[in-house]
């Protein structure tokens, strides 16, 4: 039976449902067991599962990661939370150096199954280092998959995968839709597949391409299109590493354009390696340029100017138009 629910509470079914089915899995994390995180996703589980499966840490995201890893090579599924995604460069020694390399330092030895949470982006009026979307830094390390969802039923569905998975998962949630949108979620323990976009539209006239939080603004644009009579095929990528190449080239062969949607920066962002993916591998489909509508080359600025640097659906249309206009 679904129940309509918000993504946090989304995330929080899922964690308690591998709590309840696979007694190797643990949580640790900066005030998730007493308060139930920052944002609540970790809420009455402490009181569930007890504080053996449940932890708090101390304030030091390099201890989190390290612990994980450790409890990760020993056969434990440890699931860490990050407060903020612009709190997780502490833990970058260890997830680089020791968390990606572990299957291919011990020759298939050892794995590391443990997930990082960590949410991200902007869009709450939140302080310095609160809403950074450096998700293309993480995407950039061999051994390490980094997912996104966009949506209730995608986070319950990704992160069950996330937690299952024989590898380090990075799973990046859009803190700005952590309860703006609620949809029917069913707690029946069916993951979503990782290493896979999902197709939200179909469309014959230009594929719109994004992730996360973004997918609203897109999806937005694309039915301002429809509008007009202008077909998007709307994608969500999902998981950023391992790209799902062959969802992305097949629909640009369809449409021909192409437009890529990211709040991060605009200079090495997924958008550029997809991008690149594109006309490396699909150039003869393309008829026009592939276009980029990504937030700007500077930090994520103060509530006042923070809807000024996200970009937005009026922003999607334009790029869109001009490139159908291309010829």
């Amino acid at each position: 039976m679904s129940e309509s629910m918000t993504m946090v509470d989304a995330v929080n079914l899922a964690l308690a449902h591998e709590l309840e089915q696979d007694t190797d899995v643990v949580l640790l994390g900066e005030d998730i067991g007493v308060n139930g995180g920052v944002f609540r996703a970790t809420a009455g589980l402490l009181e569930r599962f007890g504080p053996h499966r449940i932890m708090d840490t101390p304030l030091a995201e390099n201890l989190i990661a390290g612990l994980a890893i450790g409890m990760a090579s020993q056969g434990l599924k440890p699931v860490a939370e990050i407060q903020f995604m612009g709190f997780i460069f502490p833990t970058m020694e260890q997830l680089i150096a020791h968390g990606a390399r572990m299957r291919n330092r011990t020759r298939g030895r050892l794995s590391c199954p443990l997930v990082i949470r960590a949410p991200f982006g902007g869009g709450i009026h939140a302080p310095e280092h609160h809403s950074e979307s450096t998700e293309a830094l993480l995407a950039h390390i061999p051994g390490l998959r980094v997912v996104i969802p966009s949506s209730p039923a995608r986070a319950y569905g990704l992160l069950l995968a996330a937690i299952r998975c024989p590898d380090p998962v990075i799973f990046l949630e859009p803190k700005r839709i952590y309860r703006a949108v609620k949809q029917p979620v069913s707690d029946n323990g069916i993951a979503l597949p990782l290493d896979t976009c999902f197709t939200l539209r179909e469309g014959n006239d230009i594929t719109l391409i994004s992730w996360g939080a973004m997918i609203k603004e897109t999806l937005e644009a694309a039915d301002q299109l429809a509008q007009d009579g202008i077909s998007c095929e709307v994608i969500d990528v999902a998981t950023l590493n391992l790209l799902d190449h062959a969802t992305l080239l097949a629909s640009v062969s369809k449409t021909g354009r192409c437009v890529i949607v990211h709040e991060a920066p605009h200079h090495g962002g997924m958008g550029a390696e997809i991008s690149a993916t594109l006309a490396e591998r699909g150039l003869l489909d393309l008829k026009a340029p592939v276009a980029r509508v990504t937030g700007f080359d500077t930090i994520m600025p103060y509530y006042r100017l923070e809807n000024q640097y996200l970009p937005n659906s009026a922003d999607i249309v334009e790029a869109a138009r001009q490139t159908l206009e291309f010829v």
